[in-house]
């Protein structure tokens, strides 16, 4: 990755409806190349989708909780399937410490909440036991990788 690609995902991260045009005179390429570089960006997996961010509290999903899961030594595959397959987990990333997973969950209400948890989550295979935490508000979300680097 050169300087010129640094420059493309730089623009595409703060804006990915950007014209090849644009995107290639902010990279400072001609849109006949940056838009080659942005092909090989996306078949190298560096770029793995385009989306819109959409606001959940908009949408009517105001209530927002971190679980943390223990699972049964043998059924990490078949629990990270399922939750993998749930709706309404947003992330879920296994972890090193006194659990094995924290799952991201958005729901309309404390009561849906409550009913995940009670109905979905201890229904998922291998779940053991977890630990809820509400968040009262969010100050950052989706931050940029590139500054990063």
């Amino acid at each position: 990755m050169d300087r010129f690609d640094e420059a493309i995902l730089r623009a595409l991260e703060v804006d990915g409806r950007l014209s090849f045009a644009e995107l290639g005179e902010r990279s400072g390429l001609s849109k006949a190349p940056c838009w080659k570089r942005v092909q090989a960006l996306e078949s190298s997996g560096v770029i793995r989708g385009y989306r819109a961010d959409l606001d959940p509290v908009a949408l009517g999903l105001s209530t927002l909780a971190f679980v943390q899961v223990t699972v049964a030594f043998d059924r990490h595959e078949a629990f990270e399937q399922a939750v993998a397959a749930h709706p309404a987990v947003l992330g879920c990333h296994a972890t090193v410490g006194a659990t094995d997973y924290l799952l991201r969950v958005v729901m309309p209400s404390m009561t849906a909440l409550d009913d995940f948890l009670r109905q979905s989550l201890w229904r998922l295979p291998g779940v053991e036991r977890f630990t809820t935490t509400l968040a009262m508000r969010t100050i950052k979300e989706n931050g940029a990788l590139m500054p990063n680097l």
